[in-house]
């Protein structure tokens, strides 16, 4: 490993530790961390020759980056911003998978009752509380409502007088607005991807009818069909003594004691989701656009106010920026690709893509070098991505190719990319191994006018890959 490298990942492995997003600042030039260190080399003759089928109004971008060395191998107007297309997906799982802190992380869903009420076998409320997140089941699993409540009611609790939902966390209406059409609910379940509430008041009746109906099953008695909304709730806290103006100490004592009547609900049963990774895969190989919507919108909440669509997109940008990529020209509209205001710019792409590998993702008490944990199939990121020539006939949730499945057939590669397509947008981005062993971390994004050949980029890119892999 170069000493380049060495630098490199001494620098940016602390970043799954780092706290929430710092505010949003402009951009700025890429720290000199982040920089390979290495200006690229003169293009292959054979990689560029397989862009020679490109139409000619086709703008494209690329960058490449060996992975082992940090050399630059190859660009093309790599700072050039650029329709990603789907492309976005990829920014919307790293941030998610940054948020949760990694393969290791998961959401939490959990019931709440009034403080003075905590042990009762009769409450007036029953609150659901969670992160919004799109796995929570209603009857399957120990991540389900089934499961919450059968824990309530081993907790003791036996009647409710009324549920409530605290599903004003997230301003879910403002993803109305986007290409999808569908708002956002603040809490969600995993069945709903198909056929999600068209505001927030009917995903309320339907999570409440399926929270009262589990609370049924399990010996709970709910007095009413009528699923109210739980207000915003801010945390109880003890006053602080306050300084003095000089002349003598006037500070106040702090209370000892938080009344109850001001003491936030007290939980009395809570599931945790598995790992992230799941629910990313499936958002990334089929390139599920309703599922990268869903999973942007978990980096929206906040606790103490709805949370809004620009919040999320500050977190995204957030994260870009402690992994150190340059923002110039980004632009985030979206969490799926399918709004036409994105942009990207190759070099972005790839240095993403090289934090991934760097400071790797990978099973909790994972511990080895990137490149051991890249080629053993434990870096969770590469892993989320589809795998060219796998051969499944449709790009099934469950299925390893995705989107690639049909592309790179008989090539012999492992490569693992995101897709992305729009009338006259083409892109790829991701990781191949080349013929030295070196993984090579690649981004090619195509625009041009809405009737190009879409078809046809994409055989060009498969060409480029081709070439790149043999060449390096």
């Amino acid at each position: 490993m170069t000493a380049s490298v060495l630098l490199r990942s001494a620098a940016l492995a602390a970043l799954s530790m780092l706290p929430g997003p710092v505010a949003s600042a402009p951009a700025r030039q890429a720290d000199p961390v982040a920089l390979t260190l290495h200006r690229a080399a003169a293009p292959d003759p054979a990689v560029r020759a397989a862009l020679r089928g490109l139409p000619p109004d086709i703008r494209t971008g690329l960058h490449v980056i060996d992975l082992t060395t940090g050399h630059v191998l190859d660009e093309l107007d790599p700072d050039t911003a650029l329709i990603p297309a789907s492309l976005m997906k990829v920014v919307t799982a790293a941030g998610v998978l940054t948020d949760r802190g990694g393969a290791g992380g998961w959401w939490s869903t959990e019931l709440t009752v009034p403080a003075a009420q905590v042990g009762q076998a009769r409450v007036t409320t029953l609150t659901l509380r969670g992160s919004g997140d799109p796995t929570l089941e209603a009857t399957h699993g120990p991540y389900s409502l089934r499961a919450l409540a059968v824990q309530a009611r081993a907790h003791g609790l036996r009647s409710v007088a009324r549920v409530r939902l605290a599903d004003q966390t997230l301003e879910g209406q403002a993803w109305a607005d986007g290409p999808l059409g569908v708002p956002m609910p603040a809490l969600t379940l995993a069945r709903w991807q198909g056929d999600l509430p068209t505001d927030a008041a009917s995903a309320r009746q339907r999570l409440g009818r399926a929270l009262i109906a589990e609370l049924r099953r399990a010996g709970v008695s709910v007095g009413s069909e009528v699923v109210e909304s739980a207000p915003v709730e801010a945390s109880a806290s003890v006053p602080v003594a306050v300084p003095g103006d000089g002349a003598g100490d006037t500070s106040s004592p702090p209370e000892p004691l938080v009344p109850l009547a001001r003491r936030p609900e007290q939980g009395i049963a809570s599931v945790r989701s598995g790992s992230p990774t799941a629910v990313l895969a499936a958002t990334l190989r089929p390139s599920d656009n309703l599922l990268a919507e869903a999973l942007l919108a978990t980096l929206a909440r906040r606790p103490a106010a709805p949370g809004r669509h620009a919040d999320a997109l500050t977190r995204l940008r957030a994260t870009l920026r402690r992994m150190h990529v340059d923002l110039s020209g980004v632009s985030l509209h979206d969490g799926s690709g399918l709004d036409r205001r994105n942009r990207l710019t190759p070099r972005a792409v790839t240095t993403l893509l090289q934090t991934l590998y760097d400071v790797p993702y990978a099973a909790p008490g994972t511990a080895a070098p990137p490149a051991d944990v890249y080629r053993t199939r434990r870096n969770a990121f590469a892993e989320l991505l589809p795998q060219a020539g796998t051969g499944e006939t449709v790009p099934r949730h469950d299925g390893r190719g995705g989107t690639l499945a049909l592309r790179l057939r008989g090539s012999g590669l492992d490569v693992r990319a995101k897709t992305g397509t729009l009338p006259g947008v083409s892109a790829l981005a991701g990781y191949v191994t080349g013929h030295s062993g070196h993984t090579l971390a690649f981004a090619v994004i195509m625009n041009g006018p809405p009737s190009s050949p879409i078809l046809t980029l994409r055989a060009v890119q498969d060409e480029f890959v081709r070439a790149l892999a043999s060449a390096y």
